[in-house]
């Protein structure tokens, strides 16, 4: 399935950890739980580290002195020990949690929020499903780290610093040796790792190639059926599937040796330790308890560096994950208020004005899509714009609607210019009604009054009525509470583009914008959405974007473009006397190809 938008510049995301700070603006508010879990993540490490003087106290007060009251004491002291850790771990566990779950959310909270900011422009050259996987896997990425690998790193960091001091004051001989030691067994767990964190990122990217696929596909799932491209999108979609899977069971694999390298090397060395430390006892140079609680901080300190080494990799994919978050929202919004935005005036006239306008789309900069473009609407007037595809007539709506701004001249509606003004009090006078009818995943009502959301049920459902949609919703088995399915797939074209203009009606806007609104409606849906249409032009400034003529022969003004340009306005009886490309136009579809031949020169 061909790709439909290109996507983010695909650069290599940094590894370095220190991304990880671009977040603390995030944790800022959270001080309060960050300081109880941290309070709790050093109660518990300091346990696991008591854990082994205990150990000593149990073998050298109890097992070696025979008395059973020593040994008694010792393990009740143990096992007081041990209840504390258990109670700091959870509460460091909960809170940790709660803050990565918490941080998260507001992450993505800011992200989506962020992504609604900005211009069509910057999704004009955005893959979204590259977007979504952003917002989603990268986020959830961070959820684990900042509520889980960061406290664990933490954790071990002080567990691996705590049991060094003490294997040094339990016996600085055997801490020597294993010092000596570490670096043999630590050296090819960290180059072996790095093997592992490549494929990691590796894995992760062919995942993401699989979730933009079906974003894709399921998205255009009528084109893929109509096409009858079903076996050849599950091919490809296969073919990525197994990539994905390819790439996961080699990075199980190598996880796997790896995880059995770190226990070979680890009780390796302490078979080592046991073996020069036994003799030690035998020589009594240490006692058994000094030994014990030494093997004891040994294999903390072996499996801390592990575990360190194992959540660097998590960290350092989190840092890539954060670079690719804090992007998105670095990336400014094109279309944005000024500083002291000049108000619109109220009440709203609907006088709109285009000075010698000139624009190219960002995606096709060397193409003009509007060259000196020039139009005046007064106020209740109905203009429509008609010309051949590419004329630039969709263009100066999405000027109108400052999706971009222009390249050259000016913009204005009801005397303040477009850039002036606040983009969204701009679009709070603007109702628009496009060729393809946006119908949300929600009920009729909420689709309805998605144009003023604190619409009454009775406002809603008269605008329905006005729009000849009640005719259809009466019959849906909910009536106005029907759910409509994603973009409205319950529906027939007609009766979405009714509902699309219930909505605009509802919005009850100075200035009406519409979009090719018939277009591709049969003859009997085509009725009623024009009668709809007549109600909503009532007493507002309209401009059409038409390529069927014959729904615009009524306008007050006809502008004939192409390339750009207006070449051509009048009536459409003065245009068809005038011969030229409106006259042409119109022949080919009032009277055919063989009469429009004959009656342009």
């Amino acid at each position: 399935m061909a790709r439909l938008r290109d996507s983010i510049p695909d650069r290599p995301a940094h590894r370095d950890i220190r991304q990880l700070a671009r977040i603390l603006g995030f944790l800022a508010p959270y001080r309060r739980q960050i300081v109880v879990a941290m309070v709790a993540l050093v109660v518990a490490a300091s346990c696991v580290l008591v854990l082994g003087q205990g150990l000593r106290r149990v073998i050298d007060g109890g097992f070696a002195s025979g008395e059973a009251a020593l040994l008694d004491n010792a393990l009740i002291g143990l096992l007081a020990v041990i209840v504390v850790m258990a109670v700091a771990t959870y509460t460091r566990f909960y809170f940790v949690s709660w803050i990565g779950e918490r941080v998260s959310a507001d992450i993505r909270r800011a992200v989506f929020g962020h992504l609604l900011d900005l211009s069509p422009g910057f999704f004009e050259v955005t893959r979204t499903g590259e977007v979504i996987s952003r917002l989603t896997n990268d986020t959830a990425l961070l959820e684990v780290v900042i509520g889980s690998s960061a406290s664990f790193a933490l954790r071990n960091t002080l567990i691996m610093l705590g049991s060094l001091v003490m294997l040094i004051v339990t016996s600085p001989k055997l801490t020597a040796l294993v010092l000596l030691g570490v670096p043999l067994v630590i050296a090819p767990i960290l180059l072996y790792g790095r093997r592992v964190r490549s494929l990691s990122r590796a894995s992760q990217a062919r995942v993401a190639d699989v979730s933009v696929y079906i974003d894709e596909a399921l998205h255009e799932i009528r084109t893929v059926q109509s096409y009858g491209h079903e076996d050849e999108d599950r091919a490809r979609f296969g073919e990525r599937v197994e990539q994905a899977f390819a790439t996961a069971a080699e990075r199980i694999r190598q996880r796997a040796l790896l995880i059995a390298l770190v226990m070979l090397l680890a009780f390796g060395a302490v078979g080592v330790i046991l073996w020069i430390g036994g003799h030690d006892v035998l020589d009594g140079r240490i006692s058994a308890g000094e030994l014990s609680a030494f093997v004891f901080y040994a294999v903390l300190v072996a499996g801390a560096m592990g575990a360190v080494s194992e959540v660097i990799g998590d960290l350092q994919r989190a840092a890539g994950a954060t670079e690719r978050l804090m992007e998105l929202l670095a990336t400014a919004p094109q279309i944005r208020a000024p500083a002291s935005p000049q108000p619109l005036p109220v009440p709203p006239r609907g006088e709109v004005r285009f000075d010698r306008v000139s624009f190219s789309y960002p995606s096709r900069p060397d193409a003009l899509a509007l060259a000196d473009f020039s139009l005046e609407l007064k106020p209740g007037e109905t203009v429509a714009l008609v010309g051949p595809s590419g004329a630039g007539k969709s263009t100066v709506l999405q000027l109108l609607l400052r999706y971009y701004d222009a390249d050259a001249g000016a913009i204005s509606l009801d005397g303040v210019e477009l850039r002036q003004a606040d983009p969204r009090a701009l679009r709070a006078r603007l109702a628009l009604v496009p060729q393809d009818p946006v119908i949300f995943a929600a009920s009729v009502r909420e689709n309805v009054r998605y144009g003023r959301i604190g619409a009454s049920d009775a406002e809603v459902e008269e605008a329905c009525a006005a729009a000849y949609a009640s005719e259809f919703v009466e019959r849906l088995p909910e009536g106005m509470d029907t759910f409509l399915g994603e973009r409205g797939v319950r529906l027939s074209g007609g009766q979405r583009q009714r509902l699309s203009i219930a909505r605009a009606l509802l919005a009850d806007r100075a200035v009406l914008l519409l979009d090719e609104a018939t277009s591709s409606l049969d003859a009997a849906s085509e009725h009623y959405v024009q009668m709809a249409l007549a109600r909503l032009m009532q007493n507002r400034t309209t401009l059409i974007v038409a390529h069927r003529l014959a729904t615009v022969q009524n306008a007050d003004r006809i502008v004939v473009m192409d390339e750009g340009r207006i070449i051509a306005t009048g009536t459409h009886a003065e245009l068809v006397r005038e011969k030229g490309l409106y006259a042409r136009l119109a022949a080919l579809q009032f009277l055919g190809a063989g009469a429009a031949a004959a009656a342009i020169p």
